[in-house]
């Protein structure tokens, strides 16, 4: 930890607080919403409601992202989502909770969470060197995985049976620690206007004043519009993202109903749907450390081809073999795959988008990468309604291999330079065949 800097540190330590209070609420409030209603739609809305704030607000959080100090808006958004959460637990506590206000509640935390994450992306080159990029980056997804899954998971099973109200407490509690843990960090973390190819990888100085105040947000948005679809990598990987979070949000915004209850195919209890997101969990925090060595071995494009892949397949386990058992080998396969495909995906970014961009261009990404997964969530509980569950299960499937082919066009046929330097992305914009070795 000392090779990558104080900062980091505490960006690190909050960076599992806060992700410890995502894996509460993301899992507990789909099981609570099961003591509201069966119905698929209603329940897909807790999903929808999780994501909807990155469609509307993404391209503005990237903006301020570049304009503001980075760890100043992470400190405000961990204090706002604390706020809310604590009043929804007091009334959780007095018996005055419907599924409407839940919805309501994580749609509040989730808008909150647009920002601290678009921030904490974009703040994370500024505290270590471009060399320890993807070192840094194993080690946030593996944080993160630890608290939304493996910790997180089976703590908000037991809280959805012994203390309801808790589900949003506790992460109350937990997200307003972050922020304080943020303010450890030194300095200010405001972006300065860089050129293509220079760095801005340290912090501002105090009192240093940057000419992006002297933008517009319509420019500063449209600015990082044009690189991202310039791009033509970047733009196909954001496109192929958000067909893969698209269907994704359909598959698990149902998948609660296939898997706990006496009802359901599989039959798990809410403390059994836990564990499998532990499982889930324990392979990602594997995936996301041996990432570096996968891409050495096989090179970056087949590494995340082979992994995106792999991870579609597993969609179908559950639904032609549901048996409560095998959910658990299988989430260790999930979770490795999916978390090593993502430290390739978050490194690769932050080594092609200018710094003083990066923000801006993050959003944008993650606006297209993300932005259909409340569409996704909806239409998966509409089909379910009226189609049946598997249904929703083999139709994700059918558009994860559709987003892996449109990827497989573009990806760079090779790495020639190791993971750790800058080269090791090499810019395949204007590449218009698809790799030879990977036909």
């Amino acid at each position: 930890m000392a090779r990558l800097g104080r900062s980091f540190g505490f960006l690190l330590s909050a960076t599992a607080l806060s992700n410890l209070a995502d894996g509460v609420l993301k899992v507990g409030a789909p099981l609570l919403a099961l003591t509201f209603t069966r119905s698929p739609v209603q329940v897909a809305l807790v999903g929808a409601a999780a994501t909807l704030p990155w469609l509307l607000l993404a391209l503005h959080a990237g903006a301020l992202a570049d304009r503001l100090d980075r760890r100043r808006i992470m400190v405000l958004a961990n204090v706002i989502r604390a706020a809310v959460l604590l009043a929804v637990a007091v009334l959780g506590a007095l018996g005055l909770m419907n599924l409407w206000i839940m919805l309501v509640a994580v749609l509040l935390a989730c808008v909150s969470e647009v920002f601290a994450d678009v921030s904490a992306q974009s703040v994370l080159p500024m505290t270590v060197a471009p060399a320890h990029l993807t070192t840094a980056n194993g080690r946030v997804v593996s944080t993160q995985t630890i608290g939304n899954d493996f910790a997180g998971a089976p703590v908000a099973g037991l809280l959805v049976t012994l203390l309801p109200a808790a589900v949003f407490g506790a992460p109350a509690l937990l997200y307003g620690a972050a922020g304080l843990l943020l303010l450890g960090m030194r300095g200010r973390f405001r972006p300065q206007p860089t050129g293509p190819g220079l760095s801005d990888r340290h912090p501002q100085p105090e009192g240093t004043s940057s000419s992006t105040e002297r933008r517009s947000m319509a420019g500063d948005i449209g600015e990082a519009l044009r690189y991202l679809w310039r791009h033509r990598f970047l733009r196909t990987l954001a496109v192929s993202a958000g067909l893969l979070n698209f269907a994704s949000a359909a598959y698990f915004g149902v998948l609660v109903l296939w898997v706990v209850g006496d009802g359901s195919r599989i039959g798990l209890d809410p403390a059994g749907y836990g564990l499998v997101m532990t499982a889930l969990a324990v392979g990602a925090v594997a995936g996301s450390l041996v990432s570096d060595r996968v891409v050495r071995l096989f090179g970056e494009g087949r590494a995340l081809l082979g992994l995106w892949l792999i991870s579609t397949l597993l969609h179908l386990i559950p639904v032609l073999l549901p048996i409560a058992w095998l959910l658990y080998p299988t989430a260790v396969v999930w979770g490795a795959a999916g978390a090593a495909a993502n430290v390739l995906v978050i490194s690769a970014r932050q080594r092609l988008i200018p710094a003083d961009l990066l923000g801006r261009v993050n959003s944008a990404y993650r606006l297209i990468g993300m932005g259909g997964m409340p569409i996704g969530a909806v239409l998966g509980g509409v089909l379910g309604e009226f189609a049946g569950l598997p249904a929703v299960f083999l139709s994700a499937v059918g558009v994860c291999l559709a987003a892996v082919g449109l990827l497989w066009r573009v990806v760079p046929d090779r790495i020639s330079s190791p993971l750790t330097s800058d080269a090791s992305i090499p810019d395949i914009s204007r590449s218009r065949s698809a790799p030879k070795g990977l036909r």
